[in-house]
């Protein structure tokens, strides 16, 4: 019997592996994008939605919690790369704030439907570390606003990166339930988290009452 030569076996397993690449990709797009409003992540609606069999799906994806898993890693992965091209240091504090919110909320609520399966799927500090691809930056840019006099300095900055973190998976919490349209909770977000951090701040000119 003829033995391939080493070259084609070599050919062979570089397209299984571009074949398998293609899945995964597929899957997780498909996970991202087919999270029903009551979060029943369905394995065999993904598969169709991928355009893959059940047994392709189980193969790189053995359970739920494993694709819940990839798939928020991937939507989170999104989030910083959007973020990234946000500059942090040119600007005024406040101002680049409020971008930087209103940029991670479209993420977010774009995505709010997996965070809340993941949430009941996946520990809490397996959430937060992924998160914290995200949180670094806003934690950056608040050290920046303290130094300059524009955001509070008088609570621990970890406690207010965290405080952020709650208040906007909160307002997804509210959007999913049905208690606050999508632009309302976006907004309303924002301008609690800006009231927080600038309390009291040096910077910060009051209202003009007229």
């Amino acid at each position: 019997m003829h033995d391939p030569s080493p070259a084609r076996r070599g050919d062979s397993g570089r397209r299984r592996r571009a074949d398998a690449e293609r899945s995964i990709a597929a899957i997780l797009d498909a996970a991202l994008n087919t999270v029903p409003l009551d979060g029943d992540f369905n394995m065999s609606a993904i598969a169709r939605a991928a355009g893959v069999s059940r047994v392709t799906l189980y193969s790189h994806f053995p359970t739920r919690e494993a694709l819940v898993d990839a798939a928020l890693q991937r939507a989170f992965a999104q989030t910083h790369d959007a973020l990234a091209e946000l500059p942090l240091d040119d600007g005024p504090p406040q101002e680049v704030l409020e971008r930087l919110l209103g940029s991670s909320w479209q993420v977010l609520e774009r995505h709010r439907n997996l965070y809340l399966v993941a949430s009941t799927n996946l520990p809490p500090e397996k959430l937060r570390g992924y998160a914290e691809m995200v949180l670094g930056r806003i934690e950056r840019l608040l050290a920046r606003g303290r130094a300059e006099g524009a955001f509070r300095a008088d609570l621990p900055l970890d406690w207010l990166v965290a405080t952020v973190y709650t208040l906007m998976h909160l307002a997804a919490e509210q959007v999913g339930s049905g208690g606050r349209k999508a632009d309302e909770a976006g907004e309303l977000v924002t301008a609690t988290i800006m009231s927080l951090l600038t309390a009291g701040s040096v910077n910060t000119a009051p209202r003009d009452p007229s």
